[in-house]
């Protein structure tokens, strides 16, 4: 469930996002037009289906992107951190979603109307540039994914998903719990299998000191091992 009238009226002056490049009127600009919103943990930010209204920035949380496929099993396809954007290739290719968006945490969204950012975009080729240079970003990342969750034995596949929950959001402040706290299912959805292989290959790894299990969280002990499985494949 969703609490609209979030206020964040700063959600467009990070320093370290690609609005860095505004001028202060096409920053005013974009805020007289845009919207936020507060997820709650779980709450469904948009649905496969759903017509876009704008281009959706992550400001706080995080949001896992996955569409329904055979038998209603879950695939992950996305994991979105805060300055990321989601839902933008249906946006810019004038679909509706293919997929659908929950929080996993509570998360803030900022919606930018669609005809107001793409005003901007005709008038700013910085702002257009690094918009591209993010939606490339994540081109390569998906290409590297597809790769690995075909090619990859089950061990393989798993140890690169934890990678990959490393690289996007990182350990906690004792620098070995990976710093997000997926259900088992949803491990299995990250990396194209069932969840019972997925409970099974867990506590093998934990079983050879690799990682340690305490409910959701994932504490990694051997970074290289798992790095070497990884790469095994």
């Amino acid at each position: 469930m969703a609490k609209k009238d979030y206020s964040c009226e700063n959600c467009l002056n990070d320093p370290n996002s690609i609005f860095s490049v505004l001028s202060d009127e096409e920053r005013e600009y974009l805020l007289k037009y845009h919207s936020c919103v507060h997820h709650r943990k779980g709450s469904i930010i948009y649905s496969e289906g759903d017509k876009p209204t704008g281009l959706l920035y992550l400001t706080n949380g995080k949001v896992k992107i996955f569409k329904e496929g055979i038998g209603g099993r879950d695939q992950i396809v996305r994991l979105a951190k805060p300055l990321g954007f989601i839902g933008y290739r249906a946006l810019f290719a004038d679909e509706n979603y293919s997929a659908s968006a929950v929080a996993l945490e509570e998360s803030d969204i900022c919606n930018l109307e669609r005809n107001v950012l793409f005003s901007v975009l005709g008038n700013n080729s910085a702002l257009s540039f690094k918009l591209m240079q993010s939606m490339a970003q994540e081109l390569g990342l998906s290409n590297t994914r597809t790769v690995s969750l075909t090619q990859k034995h089950i061990r393989g596949r798993l140890a690169e998903s934890l990678f990959f929950l490393i690289n996007t959001y990182g350990f906690d402040v004792d620098q070995q719990t990976i710093k997000v706290y997926l259900s088992r299912e949803d491990i299995a959805n990250l990396s194209n299998m069932t969840t019972s292989n997925a409970i099974r290959t867990l506590s093998m790894f934990a079983s050879e000191g690799v990682i340690k299990l305490n409910g959701r969280k994932i504490e990694v002990l051997d970074l290289a091992q798992l790095k070497r499985i990884s790469e095994m494949g």
